[in-house]
């Protein structure tokens, strides 16, 4: 069995889903699981968990999509869908080490009024032409989701197209998707319906000899133009924490990365209320040559975005776990901005943004894992006010123990439609790498610890040693 592991250590271009409008559209997560959308109609938003690990007719590491239907009482184990390769209506077949649902996202795509779930299948085969990938668009209409017709990409040789995708709603014009592969990227600019082949003429994005391979990114709209910006970031480089962050990057034109900030993951939302799309990049790395090089245990870079974007030349707001207000001690293997989601959890109009750090040690437990929000703020100094929910919070369930990697991934959204995003927590360490997911109710001020549910592989009936239930996975 191929072994996943977190998204960012590996040498690939992955693309971040794209949270739902609770409140800048096209704000962006970068997380495997997409955010809540209402797949059925029913008024209801409904939760994707990727089980790219999961055992499929007897093939290890086939790979599985869980859908949790929505109702007045958020979402259980109990009301659930399992979708594979070896689903009804679902091209291909499940195959051994395919990880079919290795990263998911959601768009109306043929607008319709029924959310699309747009899923990633890295190491499928085409043909006799190994690990080329493949991207599968589930379609949503009243009974759910059914038919699905597959995206067409490049077939090379270990393009490994679908270890991240990207969906970008557009309202009444067309969505927009992003597919991240090994070295390169494909964006499709519709017009998308349920045909042979759904996505208009994808556009190819390639890395020529100048541009190091790209890692991670995201979907946006930093400019108040309602059309979303490519947010990608490299791969590690030479001896630094991590890699370039490029806004639109063109590999026939010069190469010009945001400056003072490394990141291996992205996402994007109005932090400072200005109307604009902020850019947050993760860098969990611990500090190597330089501070610019990151910081001990890992952290965040913040570029506001305006009229004309984020300045490349302007130097971000960086936070760690040694910022004033920031819960926690900043320690070396941390992992802090391992993962990222950008949302108004406390109903303020301000996009706060959610950290996760996979590698907190809770007192003597290492890899726990911890999760921080930081609200967003208008004025002052981000920090304020941020707080850290752990599976040692009360009322949270589980209780942390060595290697649950708790807030390996992270989503947002309103669930139960009562106005207050629910905060979904993966823990892909959980129960041995079966993995499990925390379903948090959305509160007045934030996320209420009370009502938590926590699902794991095992109730959702997975079959497999190592499932990754909700993890940031990657190669």
């Amino acid at each position: 069995m191929v072994l996943f592991r977190v998204r960012w250590a590996a040498a690939l271009v992955v693309v971040a889903s794209v949270t739902g409008a609770l409140s800048v559209p096209g704000q962006a997560a970068a997380s495997p699981i997409a955010t809540p959308a209402d797949f059925n109609g029913d008024g209801y938003r409904d939760v994707a968990l990727p089980a790219p690990a999961a055992t499929v007719s007897g093939k290890s590491g086939a790979g599985a999509v869980v859908v949790l239907y929505g109702t007045a009482s958020r979402v259980s184990a109990q009301k659930r869908v399992v979708i594979t390769q070896d689903s009804a209506g679902v091209p291909g077949a499940a195959e051994t080490d395919d990880f079919f649902g290795a990263a998911t996202a959601f768009a109306d795509l043929n607008m319709d009024g029924y959310a699309d779930l747009v899923v990633g299948t890295p190491f499928e085969d085409n043909g006799t032409t190994a690990n080329t990938g493949t991207v599968t668009v589930l379609w949503g209409g009243r009974n759910g989701l059914s038919k699905a017709t597959t995206l067409p990409t490049p077939a090379a040789e270990g393009a490994r197209y679908g270890l991240d995708v990207a969906a970008y709603p557009q309202g009444k014009t067309f969505a927009r998707v992003l597919v991240g592969g090994w070295d390169g990227s494909v964006h499709y600019g519709g017009p998308f319906g349920t045909s042979a082949s759904p996505g208009g003429a994808p556009s190819l994005v390639q890395n020529d000899r100048f541009t190091p391979s790209l890692a991670h990114g995201a979907l946006g709209d930093l400019n108040g133009d309602k059309t979303p910006e490519r947010v990608l970031s490299t791969v590690r480089l030479g001896g630094r924490s991590g890699g370039d962050v490029l806004v639109n990057h063109d590999p026939n034109a010069s190469y010009a990365p945001q400056q003072g900030g490394d990141g291996l993951v992205a996402a994007v939302g109005d932090i400072n209320g200005d109307g604009y799309g902020d850019l947050v990049a993760g860098d969990p790395d611990d500090a190597h040559a330089t501070p610019a090089d990151g910081s001990l245990g890992g952290r965040i870079s913040i570029w506001y975005g305006s009229s004309t974007g984020v300045s490349a030349n302007s130097n971000p707001v960086r936070i760690d776990q040694s910022t004033a207000g920031v819960p926690g001690t900043a320690e070396r293997g941390d992992k802090f901005g391992s993962s990222l989601t950008v949302t108004d959890l406390n109903h303020d109009g301000l996009a706060d943004i959610v950290v996760g750090a996979p590698g907190e040690a809770i007192g003597s437990k290492t890899y726990a894992g911890a999760v921080t929000v930081i609200p967003g703020r208008s004025t002052g100094a981000l920090g304020t006010g941020s707080y850290t929910v752990t599976q040692d919070t009360q009322k949270v369930p589980g209780g942390s123990e060595s290697g649950d990697e708790f807030g390996s991934s992270l989503a947002a959204g309103d669930v139960n439609k009562d106005g207050r995003p629910e905060l979904i927590v993966g823990g892909g360490g959980e129960d041995g790498y079966r993995g499990a997911v925390w379903v948090l109710p959305g509160g007045m001020t934030g996320p209420a610890t009370n009502g938590t549910i926590m699902i794991t592989a095992n109730s959702l009936g997975l079959k497999g040693e190592s499932i990754y239930l909700g993890a940031d996975t990657g190669s």
